[in-house]
């Protein structure tokens, strides 16, 4: 995904056009239809959009969707109501894929989405989604196992970062390296922006997972906890 999209990685290997079965879970009635319009153009099926939290547990685990798109701000109160039922909806149905949609970044939510350390959730702005081709990338990669936070996200939680820092051990280069997994990229894609050979990404890439004590796994489990470490760190 480009700089101006969403921090992401890929967490899965599903293809680029993967139609998705979706439930949409969003109390404002022209965004959710939007939604709807927005999904069933490009071919995706909405297997549900409703209104409120609990409607949202109960259509995940009635309909099992590749995906739901969630509003953190719901009835009654307007605060977390979708968040805690995307939360309880997990639960309920472990690993199920969730992309929480905010009018705000409060990285608190973040937190609580990443807790599991599972993936195969998101945290985006709204505005995010007027960015069709990326709001879209990032629902699939969330629908294939991945982890998708939105870049003003990102920032905070940087920010927020302890002085036991798990990161304290790579090399400025390193650094670059992880940054650009953070957002997706794959080798190719962080050797062209990096104007290096894939083969010395590979290698920059071997080191990072030593430093981060991530043992020898399936490469995209790997990839997935050593983004976690570098946004949680």
């Amino acid at each position: 995904m480009a700089r101006s999209g969403a921090a992401a990685l890929s967490g899965g290997a599903g293809p680029a056009e993967a139609l998705l079965r979706v439930v949409i879970a969003e109390d404002a009635v022209l965004l959710r239809e939007g939604l709807v319009r927005l999904l069933a153009e490009n071919g995706h099926q909405v297997l549900a959009a409703v209104g409120d939290g609990p409607s949202l547990v109960d259509a995940i685990v009635a309909h099992r969707p590749d995906v739901s798109i969630v509003d953190v701000r719901m009835p009654p109160s307007h605060t977390d109501e979708g968040l805690r039922a995307a939360v309880r909806a997990r639960e309920r149905v472990p690993g199920a894929p969730v992309l929480v949609l905010s009018q705000y970044v409060e990285v608190s939510y973040a937190d609580d989405l990443l807790a599991d350390r599972t993936g195969a959730v998101g945290y985006l702005l709204k505005d995010r989604v007027a960015q069709i081709a990326d709001f879209l990338d990032a629902l699939r990669l969330v629908a294939s196992g991945g982890t998708v936070l939105d870049p003003d996200v990102v920032a905070q939680l940087l920010v927020r970062r302890r002085r036991e820092d798990p990161l304290r051990n790579l090399t400025p280069r390193e650094r670059e390296v992880l940054t650009l997994m953070a957002e997706g990229r794959s080798n190719t894609a962080i050797a062209r922006a990096l104007q290096v050979t894939e083969g010395a990404v590979e290698k920059h890439v071997t080191s990072i997972f030593a430093k981060l004590d991530l043992p020898p796994d399936e490469e995209q489990h790997r990839r997935v906890m050593a983004v976690l470490t570098f946004l949680r760190g």
